[in-house]
């Protein structure tokens, strides 16, 4: 928000603060001053004069000789090469010895052997932003109104001594988009006297009732609660004044004439969007405010045609659309130079609305911006008043008696309970009663005793970022001053910071994958809605949660699985010539139980593991060989390993979990019997996808952090080097082909008993030799005791215990 401080002046007096020192003490209060403008960029001597005739310069076409008043003791003589420039002007001019910005001196010179004294200037050589000035007044020089002072300085009838502050406004502070509601700040933060605008009192009313000529409905209560109008007949469509020009420049908004102006000018002042319609272009003076129908078009002020959607507010006369409501006007009923009528709007449109329509179109502008942060409802009927007042003065209009509205202006007002005690327990001061109250009075918020050390505050509709006595507090703290709230030391119990036992594991586990070569990738959690179809095999039967508003179909489902977004940057790095790859990533997992999502869905941290390509690098002497299975094995028991966790309380089972290779994949489990539950699954992805994508053979694991937190053993046990010597035997059984390796090595553990100290597949052969549908599994096993040398008949009666289990378990025969 740009913000003039000779416009702010005209409600509260800022004799001796300076602009700088005005900024300083805002941003204390809260409301941060990006930029202090000074709109005088260096002019100097320039004053109004009037062009009393112009030749034609006798050596140069483009040149014409211009006897100029300028209110100086002669006339002067000023060559000027301006197209525009004419007789019976009021121009700026420059005299001989003025400043222009850009350090431009200005002096007599001859110009083609003619005299020159001084210079006739344009918007852009005053240092204006000529982009803001009306279309006729860009090209060429500045033409002046035609009852501008002959010799005043241009920097008073231009208003260029101004300063303009810029607010950088936060979402809350909606109520400073405005020049009252900034001047409600500034008096509160200087307190100061505030002096209002009395439209009321100004405007004079003519005998002939609006709601003869005009009227108002609403079909859509929800997105429109308030419409007011006035009728105005009569104008005279031109110029606005020139004051006014220089204001509304000043904020950034480029003048067009002087109804529009008007609407632009009120709305800056009161923060109250408004909009005119040429009324003879309303069929019946009749308008309703609905929602717009599917397929229904119109042509919008910059003629370009608008689709409108079911959701999109409009303002129709006679079924059509003639406006989007606080977005912007249509085409047919916009103000021309041949309005002699006015229909004058002023309402309370729905944020939500305004701002979907507004992002949904493209259209983004003052009004819109200023509903979708919510205006001050009460502001509605003393904006629309203002205008149709400044209409009547500036446009000759006359201003028919009443308002037509539909809708309720009434707004409850808001009441908030403060405890003294509350506000300097939390702020730390010690502030009677009467210092906040009169903090509020200054605000401008009534206040009344609610009690022992209670007051009542009343917030004004223009503050509808306070809701709750916390921001009453927040009031209090920051006019009271930041910097008077008194230090006061912690109390309280404190505790040293440290990782919770989760975020330990999972930054140990990052720290073992990166050392283990594998680097850590981090994936969206937004995935297409068929990639959470793949791999469904940690969902718990859960769906896929679905966003409401999502960047693309792409990115329109939170994740229910790591491993297509590993997929995706694997398939990114092959496609680079990188198809060597160990990636983990370490993220959650998002699952529902219902159809339409009502409360916060199952999230679950998971650790993804991925492996493509080769497992080292080529070397003269040595072929890398490609990873498989079995590597991907390897790096999750050393995750699991790593972390304390036995070997005997996880299982494997090579079920073919989905999205995975039928014969090449297995679920993990940990627990047995009726505690036993799925960890994740770990194989090579399914051919098929592996062919969709183009990657060679990946595996990929997805394992379940949860059960691990509570399995993991941080404890580091230490053993005595073993004393006594190892006994080794080797075993070959044969088997059926279906059976598993690891079935046959759970079996010996649970009969070998303690001797048994370590148990490896080392070999596993088929052939005709063994029938068909056998194999034969080669397992080595290693016998110690702590205490002793065993016996060859200890060992051998283990052994021969073991041997009969897997007969009697599996019919597993001892290979000769």
């Amino acid at each position: 928000m740009r913000v003039s401080t000779d416009w702010l002046s005209d409600y509260i007096s800022l004799e001796g603060v300076t602009s700088e020192d005005l900024a300083s003490r805002i941003t204390s209060a809260g409301i941060e001053i990006d930029v202090i403008e000074k709109r005088n960029q260096g002019i100097n001597n320039v004053v109004v004069g009037y062009v009393k005739s112009k030749e034609k310069h006798p050596d140069a076409d483009k040149l014409n000789v211009c006897v100029v008043d300028a209110g100086q003791e002669e006339d002067l003589q000023i060559v000027c090469g301006a197209k525009n420039v004419d007789a019976g002007q009021k121009v700026p001019v420059a005299l001989v010895g003025a400043k222009l910005p850009g350090g431009l001196d200005i002096k007599k010179a001859k110009l083609r052997g003619v005299l020159s004294q001084g210079m006739i200037c344009s918007a852009k050589e005053l240092g204006m932003n000529d982009k803001l000035l009306p279309k006729e007044l860009q090209e060429g020089i500045l033409v002046l109104p035609a009852d501008t002072e002959i010799g005043k300085p241009i920097v008073d009838v231009l208003g260029l001594n101004d300063e303009i502050l810029e607010l950088d406004l936060t979402p809350n502070r909606s109520d400073c988009l405005s020049m009252l509601g900034t001047a409600y700040e500034v008096s509160a933060i200087l307190g100061r006297e505030l002096s209002l605008p009395n439209p009321e009192k100004e405007m004079l009313e003519v005998h002939d009732a609006a709601a003869d000529h005009i009227s108002v409905t609403i079909g859509a209560d929800e997105q429109c609660s308030h419409y007011a109008a006035r009728y105005i007949t009569g104008v005279t469509i031109a110029p606005s004044p020139l004051w006014m020009q220089n204001r509304l420049m000043a904020a950034g908004v480029r003048p067009i004439n002087n109804i529009v102006d008007i609407t632009n000018y009120v709305m800056l002042e009161y923060g109250q969007p408004l909009h005119a319609f040429d009324a003879d272009q309303l069929k019946d003076g009749a308008v309703h405010v609905r929602l717009a129908e599917a397929g229904e078009t119109m042509v919008t002020l910059d003629g370009a045609e608008r689709r409108l959607e079911p959701h999109m507010l409009v303002i129709t006369a006679g079924g059509k659309p003639v406006a989007l409501a606080g977005v912007m006007g249509g085409l047919d009923s916009e103000v021309t130079d041949g309005t002699v009528n006015i229909f004058l709007e002023s309402a309370k449109f729905d944020g939500g609305t305004v701002r979907k329509t507004s992002r949904q179109l493209g259209l983004r502008s003052e009004a819109s911006s200023r509903f979708e942060k919510e205006v001050d409802p009460a502001a509605v009927i003393p904006a629309l008043n203002r205008a149709a007042a400044l209409m009547a003065k500036y446009a000759g209009g006359s201003v028919h008696q009443g308002i037509v509205e539909a809708g309720s202006a009434q707004t409850e007002p808001s009441v908030i309970t403060l405890s003294l005690e509350k506000l300097n327990r939390y702020l730390g001061t010690e502030l009677s009663l009467l210092e906040v109250k009169t903090i509020f009075s200054r605000l401008h918020f009534p206040s009344g005793d609610a009690g022992q050390g209670l007051v009542d505050i009343q917030v004004p509709s223009r503050r509808g970022d306070i809701t709750l006595d916390v921001d009453l507090i927040e009031e209090v703290a920051r006019l009271y001053g930041y910097d008077n709230i008194p230090t006061t030391a912690i109390e309280g119990p404190t505790t040293p910071g440290s990782l919770t036992e989760a975020q330990a594991i999972r930054r140990s586990l990052r720290r073992l994958l990166t050392h283990s070569g594998f680097q850590e990738v981090l994936g969206y959690s937004f995935i297409h809605p068929q990639q959470a179809e793949v791999f469904t095999s940690l969902s718990g039967g859960g769906k896929a949660v679905k966003l409401a508003m999502p960047m693309s179909e792409d990115r329109s489902v939170l994740r229910t699985s790591l491993l297509p977004q590993l997929l995706d940057i694997a398939v990114y790095n092959h496609n680079r010539k990188q198809p060597d790859l160990a990636l983990f990533e370490i993220g959650n997992l998002f699952h529902t139980q219902e159809e339409t999502l009502t409360k916060q869905p199952q999230e679950r941290p998971v650790l993804g593991l991925l492996l493509s390509g080769r497992k080292g690098s080529k070397q003269w002497n040595v072929q890398p060989a490609k990873v498989d299975f079995f590597d991907l094995k390897g790096a999750l028991e050393t995750v699991l390993d790593y972390l304390g966790i036995r070997a005997d309380d996880i299982a494997y089972e090579a079920n073919g979990p989905a999205g995975f290779h039928p014969g090449r994949s297995a679920s993990v489990y940990v627990g047995q019997g009726e505690n036993k539950h799925l960890l994740g699954v770990l194989g090579q992805i399914h051919p098929k996808t592996q062919q969709e994508l183009d990657l060679e053979d990946t595996y990929a694991a997805e394992i379940l952090l949860e059960p691990l937190y509570d399995l993991t053993n941080a404890r580091v046990a230490y053993r005595d080097l073993p004393r006594f010597p190892g006994m080794e035997r080797d075993l070959a059984i044969v088997v059926n082909e279906e059976v598993e390796a690891g079935s046959l090595i759970q079996v010996i553990r649970e009969n070998a008993g303690e001797l048994l100290q370590q148990i490896q597949v080392f070999d596993v052969f088929t052939g005709s030799k063994l029938g068909e549908g056998k194999k034969s599994v080669a397992i080595s096993l290693t016998y110690r005791h702590q205490e002793r040398t065993l016996t060859d008949e200890e060992v051998a009666g283990v052994t021969e215990k073991a041997v009969a289990a897997l007969q009697q378990t599996f019919g597993a025969e001892l290979r000769k």
